[in-house]
């Protein structure tokens, strides 16, 4: 094993020893070669976040059946067709029309996809995602209801990216505060619908304490990606 990959272990074991049991660990291996992830399936990591589909298709392929894909960036409607019959996870849902693509096209492999609703709070232009007014809009309207295919797991966000932790916390904060708002409301016989993903390499010990269950970690675990 080459230094990289041996490095590679060495930071997929720390930041595993800093993530409690019951938070999943989503390994973001996105312009990583397939050996790093390999490396880190051979730890027991079993849980893999890409963000774009062609790349994504070729690591599916060669990569061992097991792997639990997570399709973890902005997603068009129309890549959603190549992504169906493997995707284990869509987490950055941020349109209607986004979710019925899914629903369309996980029906054609009898599939049932679990997806993540994607709260834009963070105080930057460049974020995806529904506000907590469009989200509550999108789930009183009830159309959701009808799709058999795609499942609402939970909710997803990214927190500004600043040094400055408190409006970290606060935005964080605000997303758990939100799940608890929508799980009551429409989810509260759902046990599936538990999730919420945030956190990645620089600030997912402090997601832990607001209340994440599932943390995205690339670069404290592969180092910076090869573009």
């Amino acid at each position: 094993m080459n230094d990289e990959l041996e490095l590679c272990v060495e930071r997929l074991r720390k930041v595993r020893e800093t993530v409690p049991a019951d938070v999943k660990l989503v390994a973001v291996s996105k312009f990583h070669p397939a050996e790093f992830i390999e490396v880190a399936y051979s730890e027991g990591q079993r849980v893999f976040g890409e963000s774009h589909e062609q790349e994504l298709s070729a690591k599916a392929k060669s990569l061992p059946k097991d792997i639990e894909w997570h399709f973890i960036g902005h997603l068009q409607s129309n890549k959603v067709k190549y992504l169906a019959p493997y995707i284990s996870m869509i987490e950055a849902v941020d349109s209607l029309k986004l979710l019925k693509e899914i629903n369309k096209q996980a029906a054609k492999y009898e599939r049932t996809i679990d997806v993540l609703l994607e709260l834009h709070i963070a105080e930057e232009e460049t974020k995806y995602g529904f506000t907590p007014d469009a989200c509550r809009q999108l789930l009183a309207e009830g159309q959701w209801r009808e799709l058999q295919n795609v499942h609402i797991s939970g909710l997803m966000m990214m927190a500004s990216n600043v040094d400055d932790k408190n409006q970290i916390r606060r935005e964080m904060l605000t997303a758990a505060d939100f799940f608890d708002e929508i799980k009551e409301k429409y989810f509260a016989s759902d046990a599936r619908f538990c999730e919420r993903s945030w956190g990645m390499s620089n600030d997912y010990l402090t997601a832990i304490e607001c209340r994440s269950t599932m943390v995205r970690v690339g670069t404290a675990i592969f180092g910076h990606r090869v573009y």
